[in-house]
């Protein structure tokens, strides 16, 4: 099998499945959809698994070659290719293997859904789409599989869409991507106009030195490096996607959607892709310190203020939507100190025990009879041992615990912005130290309210639980929650064994082994970032021991402790405190007003500017005056003319003796002007 053959099957297989699930659903029914897909996926899981180890043992070579031109313009070829480099064999691994673990959890959680069939074309040809982008080896196949992500997404928020929550998540996720991609398509344009003529990714690379020192002007009097405009564009594009602040507020409304997308969303496809399109685009933003410091910046607020929100969030998925936000911007501060290979270290762990998290999650509603409201559970520990040990595993690694693979991707962050000499390092390294205690905190709180203390639904009437879907309630008062199905929980232990163990064994080679090295791209002499870290590594174990010295483990700790005597021990005290700092609670609970102001400005601005144009452009301008007022000049006209065409001989004579009475005055004034 060649190269080209093999990438092509690996990018088609999901393909496949989602056109043989989603236009045949009916035809194979339920069995059929949920095989085909999944055999499809598991096919790209297994073959990505072998380009990966090819890549790791030295025996693959980057492949970067177009498959065909589909368009040819003023000289400029438009083409559809693969770009398969360690980055790239990374990212299928992890897409596929998440995707795989979400199809299988898929029977489980959706077979009373009538949509079963649409949902695994849906989630199929998500990972297609995902696919496309980290596989392509140009802009404009990246865009498509860029926007592509986008639309599916739109599908899956928006999957139940008898629900108007659901059809106001998805539309809100459509237009603020919409904001990000417009950046994207921009800094592609300059791209296209600046580098060459060419939108393939090694040639515009090999070009970039050549603009070093190119300006743009875009207010008179000020010049712009032009790399730097181009790398913050193309960052706009990631702060959409990968939801950083302030275009952040899709993400946590995507929670609409069933849990298998959330945690499809949230893991391996859609947010990750901003974080991968940097990295990949590393040789430009390295030739920009003022755009390193912008993403350092951005990745700052977001890791620590979207963190704050998920301390104060009762419904089990969104806590867990804003510790996607706050990682997310975790690896964002990597990239910002020119540390990628660390950005995908931790998207890469990230992607495991946050599917984990998430669809233990799942498994929680289902116990719960699809009752997302965290006040009304409890000591679910004794109903849901697999649940509730998978779901411990998923925190332990996301609060960086030493041995879980958190701890060896996250405590990798937090040294590079450490050594880091960006003027927005020291500001990184604070948020990312606060963010540490703020992480245990929400991640514990959680656990600690979910499966520990009083079985609180006991205490609720019947009709008091909150709801998922219209059709669904909670646990009545002499009900018992229940452990999930074996194709349920068997994805949470699949999931659970590398969040436990894949940072240990990876971090040595794919950090300081060179496995990046054909892929990514570091001015060492300008941000040492790497060699600095290298230089203090001596093993897993090593850094492990070292690590139980440093504040990160120490703050992960103490934000356990704290939230275990808050809940546990003392749980009246969260409800006082939340009362004595009622002020900051609010402010944390309408989570900084972003959706009001981004609703009064921008919603309603944009309905008052389309009335204005309305009424006063099109009714009072276009149609009363232009249209209708030119009808009623003609009309009026009209009848003045009509009243002058009497049919009566006298009366044209009367009017033509008037006109020579006219032409002989005019006649006559003309002579005695002429004489004077």
């Amino acid at each position: 099998m060649s190269q080209m053959s093999l990438y092509l099957i690996i990018a088609l297989s999901p393909l496949v499945g989602a056109l043989l699930a989603g236009l045949f659903g009916k035809v194979i029914g339920r069995v059929g959809a949920h095989t085909v897909t999944i055999l499809s996926v598991a096919i790209s899981t297994v073959l990505s698994m072998k380009v990966l180890y090819g890549f790791a043992v030295g025996t693959q070579e980057v492949f970067d070659q177009n498959l065909y031109t589909w368009l040819t313009m003023g000289g400029l070829d438009f083409s559809i290719g693969f770009l398969v480099d360690s980055l790239t064999a990374m990212m299928m691994v992890v897409v596929t293997f998440v995707s795989l673990m979400v199809h299988i959890y898929t029977i489980g959680y959706m077979r009373e859904d009538p949509g079963y069939q649409r949902f695994f074309s849906y989630i199929s040809l998500f990972t297609f789409s995902m696919l496309m982008l980290v596989m392509s080896n140009n802009f404009i196949q990246l865009f498509f599989g860029w926007e592509a992500v986008g639309l599916v997404s739109y599908l899956l928020i928006g999957f139940w869409f008898k629900r108007p929550t659901a059809i106001y998540a998805n539309l809100k996720a459509f237009l603020v991507n919409r904001v990000g991609d417009f950046g994207f398509l921009l800094g592609i344009g300059l791209v296209l106009a600046y580098f060459g003529g060419s939108l393939n990714y090694s040639e515009v690379f090999a070009h970039a030195p050549s603009l070093a020192g190119a300006t743009l002007t875009l207010i008179p009097g000020y010049d712009w490096s032009l790399l730097t405009v181009v790398c913050i564009l193309l960052f706009i594009g990631a702060m959409g996607k990968s939801a950083q602040f302030p275009l952040h507020v899709w993400l946590p409304d995507s929670m609409e959607g069933p849990t298998p997308i959330s945690a499809l969303i949230h893991a391996a496809t859609m947010v990750t892709a901003g974080i991968f399109m940097v990295s990949r685009m590393s040789p430009l933003f390295e030739m920009s310190d003022v755009a390193l410091n912008f993403v350092l910046i951005i990745g700052g607020i977001t890791a620590l203020f979207m963190g704050f929100l998920g301390m104060v969030q009762n419904d089990i998925k969104r806590v867990i939507a804003y510790s996607t936000l706050s990682q997310l911007g975790y690896m964002t501060m990597a990239l910002g100190v020119s540390a990628y290979s660390v950005a995908m270290f931790h998207v890469m762990t990230h992607a495991f025990f946050k599917a984990l998290l998430f669809l233990a999650a799942g498994s929680v509603i289902i116990g719960m009879h699809h009752d997302q409201d965290m006040r009304h559970m409890g000591n679910l520990k004794k109903y849901m041992p697999i649940t509730w040990i998978t779901l411990l595993i998923g925190n332990l690694a996301l609060i960086g615990t030493p041995f879980f693979s958190g701890f060896y991707s996250k405590d990798s962050i937090i040294e590079a912005v450490k050594h880091s000499a960006l003027p927005a390092a020291g500001f990184g390294y604070f948020v990312a130290i606060v963010s540490v205690f703020v992480t245990a905190f929400y991640s514990f709180r959680l656990y600690f309210m979910v499966f520990h203390g009083k079985e609180k639904w006991r205490e609720l009437p019947h009709d008091e639980h909150a709801h998922d879907a219209g059709e669904h309630h909670g646990l009545g008062r002499n009900d018992d929650p229940h452990e999930s199905p074996w194709v349920v929980w068997l994805p949470l232990v699949l999931l659970a064994i590398p969040s436990a163990v894949i940072g240990y064994l990876t971090i040595e080679p794919l950090l300081y082994g060179g496995f990046f090295d054909d892929a990514i791209t570091v001015n060492a002499a300008a941000h040492p970032v790497m060699s600095s870290m290298q230089g203090a590594f001596h093993g897993a174990w090593a850094m492990t021991l070292h690590g139980l010295q440093t504040p990160p483990v120490w703050l992960a700790l103490a934000g356990v402790v704290v939230t275990w005597f808050l809940y546990l021990k003392k749980p009246q005290l969260p409800a006082k405190i939340a009362g004595s700092l009622k002020p900051l609670y609010t402010v944390l609970d309408k989570k900084y007003w972003l959706d009001e102001i981004y609703y009064g400005t921008f919603a309603v601005g944009a309905r008052k500017l389309g009335q204005f144009f309305w009424k006063v452009g099109d009714v009072m301008l276009i149609d009363n005056f232009f249209v209708n007022g030119t009808a009623k000049l003609v009309k009026w006209i009209a009848s003045v003319v009509r009243r002058l065409q009497t049919g009566f001989v006298y009366t044209y004579a009367t009017v033509m003796v008037f006109g020579l009475l006219v032409l002989l005055t005019l006649w006559f004034w003309h002579l005695i002007a002429q004489s004077f």
